[in-house]
């Protein structure tokens, strides 16, 4: 497995019952299985081609008694027999990942755990984390083959945990760790808001929200990658 998936692999906690959700070749829960770290998990796809190469790989791997294989849209694949604890989502966009999420708490499926890698609209996740009362508990930022990510682990609680508007857009716990990889990300985020306000300005039309918005996030980054 790659650094992605070997990190992702690492914050799912010993002996959960997992979904992976959007699972493709089911790497993760067989990695998981194979090591003992879990026991069962469900590897669902909405599409019928990766769930196909997920059920070749489980059976090479011998564990088509502990990973089940299950065919549909996000977690409506899951259900409340299976006893599912943690969830995984990885690789794909923020609005669509909330979306399942939403569409799976108002069916009353409140999963106690959450380990999620979206790949864009990272602060739009951690805003539906703290609105559902969600405590992240764990976040790491990553690069790898000219990609970096935001890995977010998170637990059910009792009570909101309010986040700054600064820990909503960077990251709590990615907030205070400030790797290298954050200083990586943030100057070509930096960069990139600057060229997109350039553009903005230049419109005939000029949208004065988006600019404003766009205005804000620069200063946002830049507070934080001078901020030392």
């Amino acid at each position: 497995m790659n650094l992605r998936l070997n990190t992702l692999a690492k914050m799912v906690d010993p002996n959960s019952r997992l979904a992976d959700i959007g699972t493709d070749h089911a790497y993760l829960p067989i990695e998981l299985v194979k090591n003992g770290k879990i026991q069962y998990a469900i590897a669902s796809d909405i599409a019928p081609g990766p769930l196909e190469n997920a059920k070749t790989d489980i059976a090479e791997a011998g564990l088509t008694s502990q990973i089940e294989t299950r065919l549909g849209s996000g977690l409506e694949t899951v259900k409340h027999v299976d006893q599912i604890d943690t969830v995984v989502i990885a690789g794909m966009g923020g609005k669509l990942m909330t979306n399942i999420l939403d569409a799976a708490w108002n069916r009353d499926y409140h999963f106690k755990t959450l380990v999620l890698e979206p790949n864009i609209g990272e602060a739009g996740v951690r805003n539906w984390l703290m609105m559902h009362n969600y405590q992240i508990v764990d976040e790491k930022l990553i690069a790898e083959a000219g990609h970096t990510y935001e890995l977010i682990k998170a637990r059910l609680t009792e009570d909101r945990h309010n986040l700054t508007e600064k820990e909503i857009f960077f990251g709590p716990l990615i907030l205070r760790a400030k790797n290298p990889v954050f200083y990586q990300k943030w100057q070509g985020q930096l960069a990139y808001n600057q060229k997109l306000l350039q553009n903005l300005n230049k419109a005939r039309k000029k949208d004065e929200n988006r600019i404003n918005e766009v205005e804000h996030h620069i200063e946002l980054i830049q507070e934080e990658i001078n901020n030392d």
